[in-house]
């Protein structure tokens, strides 16, 4: 069996297994062809731990970031696991060892190789100002009232790009004000949705003279499922024209609306909830964020935030008086500095 014939077995049992997303599939598919472009001509069922762990090297001295060389790492574990369950590992099944070689042991080469570390970027957000500035709009045109009930949609519910494309009409329940959603894993989860996204979705379902249940709740101009590049460009349009700014997309408003309930409620578990993350460690990320606008606050607002110009002279002058005391003083000067620095963060 060819490493191609491997691979597409290995994308079909994740597909019938795991149900992941035709865009995840993709990126494994990339991920595994790269690495069997790297050791070729050494086939897949023959690789090597060392070839992995060269292979990782070579992406990160390439610049690669962290997230994608543990999402490329994370696709040959998987891959050399179902190899494992397939009894393919060693090439024995294809007649290309007899088992006897210790080199050709029936191990996964990725296991016990770990991906680098890198920083963790924190999320970008908008600020609750300009959240409203760019939904705080009436449009009249069905095309903008589509694109403002989507943003509003994003922004009140925290839905990821794929969700609010895969949305059908009978999906959301106006009077209840939810959205039933399939996320990663093909997994449903039912979301909250706020007065104005409701008032929104019904001016454009309005607007479009109504819409049977299993039709996309968002249409392009032709009256096709809207795509997720379509949607990306027209949050852009949309942050360009009221905020005067390329930065936001459709994952910016989901990680607002996490940030800012967050901010209110301070309830993790449900941030974790209505965001459909399966670990609790992914939505911590957002008390970081907090962390960070509380220290911004700090450091503007608190008078023992900043060593002013006298303070530092009167600190200079303290410790060379202590000099000359002796060096017991000298000790007791550094340590009520070190004090004040830990206060101040």
């Amino acid at each position: 069996m060819t490493d191609g014939d491997l691979i597409d077995r290995f994308l079909q049992r994740l597909g019938q297994e795991r149900q992941l997303s035709v865009h995840t599939q993709r990126a494994y598919r990339t991920d595994v062809r790269a690495f069997a472009a790297a050791i070729a001509p050494r086939m897949l069922a023959r690789a090597r731990q060392e070839d992995v762990q060269r292979f990782i090297a070579i992406r990160r001295g390439s610049g690669i970031e962290s997230r994608s060389i543990a999402r490329q790492l994370s696709a040959l574990r998987g891959f050399f696991a179902f190899l494992e369950r397939e009894r393919r590992l060693g090439g024995l099944e294809d007649g290309l060892g007899d088992g006897t070689d210790p080199s050709q042991a029936v191990v996964n080469p990725a296991r016990g190789v770990r991906a680098p570390k890198g920083a963790r970027r924190l999320p970008s957000v908008l600020d609750p100002d300009e959240a409203a500035k760019l939904l705080d709009v009436e449009p009249d045109e069905p095309l903008d009232q589509r694109d403002h009930a989507m943003l509003e949609l994003f922004y009140s519910s925290g839905l990821r790009l794929g969700e609010l494309v895969g949305a059908n009409v009978g999906d959301v329940d106006l009077h209840g004000g939810t959205i039933r959603v399939l996320g990663k894993g093909r997994k449903t989860r039912i979301v909250p949705v706020g007065s104005k996204a409701i008032t929104a979705l019904r001016a454009m379902l309005d607007a479009r003279g109504g819409a049977e249940p299993g039709a996309a709740l968002f249409l392009t101009r032709r009256g096709t499922r809207i795509s997720n590049r379509n949607v990306h460009a027209r949050v852009t349009r949309w942050s360009r024209r009221y905020l005067a700014r390329d930065d936001v997309h459709p994952h910016v408003l989901r990680h607002s609306f996490a940030s800012h309930v967050l901010q209110s409620s301070s309830d993790l578990r449900a941030v974790q909830e209505m965001l459909g993350h399966a670990q609790l460690s992914t939505t911590q990320i957002y008390t970081h964020l907090d962390y960070q606008k509380l220290a911004e606050v700090y450091d503007r607002a608190h008078p023992r935030a900043h060593v002013t110009v006298a303070s530092e002279d009167r600190a200079a002058n303290a410790a060379k008086g202590s000099a000359a005391k002796g060096g017991a003083s000298k000790g007791g000067a550094t340590s009520a500095a070190a004090n004040d620095s830990a206060r101040s963060r």
